[in-house]
């Protein structure tokens, strides 16, 4: 019994389903909320608001290096543009290969070990992805932040009622995040699951091959010549159902044994 790398079936076809439809909510959420967050719409806002209740750096800086002519400084990776374009990019990119993975799974293409090198790029975006979005900000020193404001605190710790609902759309997206991530795990569960040793699967592949092999095409190629009494015209020659038509033919034409 061989071990097969790359043909091997999946344990459970219910449950790739599941995952799919589950896997197709939690891309259709993170792609709106990712696109709503687009170029800017908030990112800049709870930066200012968390500077103005002293929880983090503030967005001034950026003016301060243009107006003194100072290099431009690195901002912290939860308040730039970068991580905004990356999260509607790996959810366009999630939505993609969803597709294509429903594609490949109803034409039986899709093997674990494929899906396993995806699932695992995957869950390493999104572990970027939490990381970015609850990212720390050092950029100033008198207001260190380790997590951003809006996910280690309530919403409601800011008096503009604005400020409140980025803020909740803030951790939304964060949650949504965690819901896909959560969802590339139990895929990969799944992987897991499909490339362990089954004696049934490869069983069935043994099976498959004894039957397709010559031996066995020799034994049932000869099906034809059993079970047939043996008679003057086929006595001396094999018996097959063709020659079972001539001859039921051949009783049906009283012409031709009268002038034969």
């Amino acid at each position: 019994m061989a071990y097969k790398i790359l043909y091997r079936k999946w344990r459970s076809t219910r449950a790739m389903y599941y995952t799919m439809i589950a896997e197709l909510g939690g891309t259709v959420a993170v792609l709106v909320m990712f696109a709503l967050a687009q170029p800017d719409l908030y990112r800049t806002r709870l930066w200012r608001a968390g500077n103005e209740l002293g929880f983090n750096s503030s967005p001034a800086v950026i003016l301060w290096s243009y107006s003194n002519y100072e290099p431009y400084p690195k901002l912290p990776f939860v308040w730039s543009q970068t991580i905004t374009d990356f999260n509607v990019a790996i959810s366009v990119l999630s939505l993609f290969l969803l597709l294509s993975k429903l594609i490949a799974f109803i034409m039986h293409w899709w093997y674990p070990i494929v899906a396993m090198f995806i699932n695992t790029a995957l869950i390493a975006l999104y572990v970027t992805s939490i990381a970015g979005q609850a990212g720390p900000d050092y950029l100033d020193p008198d207001h260190p932040s380790p997590v951003a404001w809006y996910i280690a605190k309530p919403c409601d710790v800011a008096a503009n009622q604005t400020v409140q609902g980025y803020c909740r759309l803030a951790k939304g997206s964060f949650a949504a995040t965690c819901i896909m991530l959560g969802i590339y795990v139990i895929n990969m569960g799944l992987n897991i699951w499909a490339m362990l040793p089954n004696p049934a699967n490869d069983k069935e592949v043994d099976d498959d091959e004894e039957n397709s092999s010559p031996a066995a095409l020799k034994r049932g190629s000869s099906w034809e010549m059993h079970g047939i009494p043996p008679t003057p015209r086929t006595g001396t020659m094999p018996y097959t159902p063709r020659t079972m038509a001539f001859n039921t033919l051949d009783s049906k034409l009283p012409l031709r044994n009268q002038y034969s």
